[in-house]
């Protein structure tokens, strides 16, 4: 005699009789699925319940699905909203179609077997005659499905190619979707931004530029901090694109001759992606760039970040102290803000008041009290800043320290017995005294505030799959400090470029690092000059490895490049 689900529920998981009664009531009351109400009030997990389906129904559970080989001809078929809402997925592998194991018999993996209507319904629209249930995850079926219907969109050259042969007509509808991947909008700008962005995604690029020419549109991506053209769209369908783009973003579609700034959301499968849009005035029409923030990223660790065990240490020591200034330092997208989140990480606990301002908050850290600047009702660095010092903060982040009324209040907090962080852009540790004297700060209370500076930037990682040893040069030796009779000469390794990281040889970035400490000779310095390479100099001696020899320590590592080392420190 074939057990019920109660009956499985209860003698091989465990599960509490009384809350199974509950949990019937509910479904009464609710007119909701028994399973959907166990689900929401978590007295079983996800697995537990199809581990009971599996053998109530006599089904295999599958908790991990092929991705490999995947045939998608069923996303020109089916809608992937029908999919998505009950969780179900026909499988079928393109090597495997003829003369596998199965003879071809596809898969259908379902979330819920009690869903006999809608699988009904997926044959009848597939026109399969012969096939397999299996059970998985909503997370695995998901998976596939946004796999699917990302692979089978048309490529961007493709829409490009089709649009250029029905140039007439460019319709622009404005309506946003929760997901791109569920937008099936036949209007052909909407289906190229919506392509561009998603692919933009998909290889991990951080920024999106639309730069118009004289008689060419360009595309381009930034991955891993290098610009690559992408695509070349003609120029006739500049305009439709930067106002579909302009539209997204809430900007002022009739207003071209000024700069704008907007920002909008997307998601893409799983993938909270927060969109910021830049465009201004060029003589050839306006150019667009978009910056990417992947919201559903996980945060970085201090220990993630790259730093050498003794600066990983040096960093927990000085974040530790209770009052002071500690300054990240380097140029656009060299990871400050990463650095800084990664600090306020390893320091948020429920006995530390944290209060940040920044512009923008690029990610929600819980417990930690954010507060985004808006210009627009004079919400500034300087104006949120008196504010949060009378909100009894332990540790203050100031997104960055643009004037004297910021830093001077920056500065009054640390000598008040707060543990301050910001940023500011130079280009090493030593520059941020003299920038903090440009902006009026007197050296007496930067000796005095500063704890330390540290100054980053990010070099590519070299691809494991395809990077090539290879003996160094004299030159390049002498450069790593190897003397040339040494016997034991390092093995170094060079970019090769294979598929898996963009033929470009170089997968991901780490970060490189010099952090300078203001120990007491420094401080005696700083009242004397605010010369920074007096101040450099004198931080060497005292023991400071500076970026470059940070990068080499990763060249002799095998993690990067000598060209890429010298790419970001040296102009």
């Amino acid at each position: 005699m074939r057990q019920g689900l109660s009956d499985i529920l209860t003698k091989e998981f465990g599960v509490d009789e009384n809350e199974l009664e509950e949990a019937k009531k509910m479904r009464s009351e609710q007119n909701l699925p028994l399973s959907e109400v166990l689900l929401k009030k978590k007295i079983v997990s996800e697995h537990q319940l199809l581990q009971a389906y599996a053998r109530i129904y006599d089904l295999p559970f599958w908790q991990k699905l092929p991705l490999e080989n995947l045939d998608t001809w069923f996303a020109r078929k089916v809608p992937i909203g029908f999919l998505k809402k009950y969780a179900m997925v026909p499988i079928r592998s393109e090597s495997g179609r003829q003369g596998s194991e199965d003879n071809g018999r596809t898969k259908i993996a379902i979330n819920d077997p009690t869903a006999f209507q809608q699988l009904d319904d997926l044959v009848q629209l597939l026109e399969i005659n012969d096939f397999d249930l299996v059970l998985s995850t909503r997370d695995a079926i998901y998976s596939i499905v946004n796999l699917a219907y990302d692979s089978s969109r048309d490529t961007a050259e493709q829409l490009v190619a089709d649009m250029e042969e029905n140039g007439g007509d460019i319709i622009s509808e404005i309506e946003e979707t929760a997901d791109l991947l569920d937008d099936t909008s036949d209007a052909p700008i909407i289906k190229l931004v919506n392509h561009v962005i998603s692919q933009s995604v998909k290889i991990g690029a951080s920024d999106i530029h639309i730069e118009p020419e004289q008689y060419s549109l360009k595309i381009r991506y930034r991955v891993d901090g290098i610009l690559y053209d992408m695509l070349t769209p003609p120029k006739w369908m500049q305009s439709s694109l930067v106002s579909r783009i302009k539209v997204m973003s809430r900007m002022n579609i009739a207003e071209k001759r000024l700069p704008q700034d907007g920002r909008f959301e997307v998601k893409i499968g799983n993938q909270n992606i927060d969109i910021r849009v830049s465009s201004i005035p060029i003589q050839y029409g306006e150019r667009v760039v978009m910056r990417l923030l992947n919201k559903s990223g996980a945060l970085f660790g201090l220990s993630e970040l790259g730093l050498a065990q003794a600066k990983l240490d040096q960093i927990k020591r000085l974040i530790s102290y209770s009052h002071g200034i500690i300054l990240v330092t380097g140029p656009t997208g060299s990871g400050k803000t990463t650095t800084l989140y990664a600090v306020l990480s390893s320091l948020n606990s429920p006995d530390i008041n944290i209060i940040t301002i920044e512009d923008p908050v690029e990610y929600q850290l819980r417990g930690v009290n954010q507060i985004q600047v808006n210009p627009k009702i004079e919400l500034t660095f300087a104006r949120g800043l008196r504010s949060i010092v009378r909100q009894d903060p332990d540790v203050i982040l100031i997104g960055e320290m643009r004037d004297l009324e910021t830093a001077e209040i920056g500065v009054q907090s640390a000598l008040t017995g707060h543990l301050v962080f910001s940023t500011l852009h130079t280009n090493d540790s030593a520059s941020a005294i003299t920038r903090l004297v440009d902006l009026g700060i007197e050296p007496f209370l930067i000796s005095s505030s500063v704890i330390a500076v540290i100054a980053q930037r990010l070099v590519r990682v070299l691809c494991e799959e395809c990077k090539e040893p290879y003996e160094p040069d004299a030159a390049t030796l002498e450069r790593l400090g190897v003397e040339p009779g040494d016997k034991q000469k390092p093995v170094l390794y060079r970019a090769a470029g294979c598929s898996k990281c963009f033929n470009s040889g170089y997968r991901g970035r780490v970060g490189i690092y010099e952090i300078l400490e203001l120990k007491s000779s420094l401080q005696n310095l700083v009242l004397r000059t605010y010369d920074s390479h007096r101040i450099k100099n004198e931080a060497v001696r005292l023991g400071m490895t500076t970026l470059y020899q940070d990068g080499l320590s990763k060249v002799l590592n095998g993690v990067t490049t000598i060209e890429e080392v010298l790419r970001v420190t040296q102009s």
